[in-house]
């Protein structure tokens, strides 16, 4: 059912781009991209949002195995609080794209912005569902959020992270109201800026 939609998919190598971690206030925002081996198909490629944490594990070992080129890129909590998270996730997407160790022709990148990269890029929206480059690159980005989550979750069980991911739900807001801050938090987003504030040592 893949790539059905898109009028017009480019020849060549294409890469497919995308990123978890937009809407945490904690935590990196992480990038992958993927060139697949069309000799080497991998079944069941889907958005890594609508998959079972047991399947995007088992598809995370065949992308890395099967595809032509993979990589992995992320921007710090200090370049989103410097950036803003737009930008920040614009810089992990061409540190993804920049890491291939193949050189893509074009690239597709999920959402409705492309950021400046080597090889000409079109947006996809909704592409994580629409193409099968895209949706490889969610399901690595999702489990290397996830997987920084759970090892932060075993620094700092208290807050509860390996459950809701560092997302703003009222189990975080409530550990980030009780304990505080932690370095890992992005300093620019409301609820992180609104506890230091109340914070006497800050």
């Amino acid at each position: 059912m893949h790539n059905t939609e898109i009028i017009f998919r480019p020849s060549g190598l294409i890469a497919g781009v995308d990123e978890v971690g937009r809407g945490p206030l904690v935590g990196d925002v992480v990038a992958a991209a993927v060139i697949l081996d069309p000799e080497r198909p991998i079944e069941g490629l889907a958005d890594s949002k609508k998959l079972s944490e047991k399947r995007r594990e088992h598809l995370y070992e065949l992308i890395r195995e099967r595809a032509l080129a993979w990589c992995v890129a992320k921007a710090s909590p200090a370049e989103i609080d410097e950036l803003n998270i737009l930008h920040a996730t614009l810089l992990a997407m061409q540190r993804a794209v920049a890491g291939l160790k193949v050189a893509p022709d074009y690239a597709l990148i999920d959402g409705n912005r492309c950021p400046v990269l080597s090889c000409p890029a079109e947006p996809v929206v909704k592409g994580d569902a629409r193409v099968a480059e895209i949706s490889a690159a969610s399901i690595l980005a999702k489990v290397e959020r996830d997987r920084q989550m759970q090892q932060l979750h075993l620094q700092f069980p208290e807050y509860g992270f390996a459950r809701h991911k560092g997302y703003p739900t009222p189990e975080h807001l409530e550990a980030l109201s009780r304990l505080g801050a932690l370095p890992e938090h992005r300093r620019s987003f409301r609820p992180v800026r609104e506890q230091l504030n109340r914070e006497p040592h800050v």
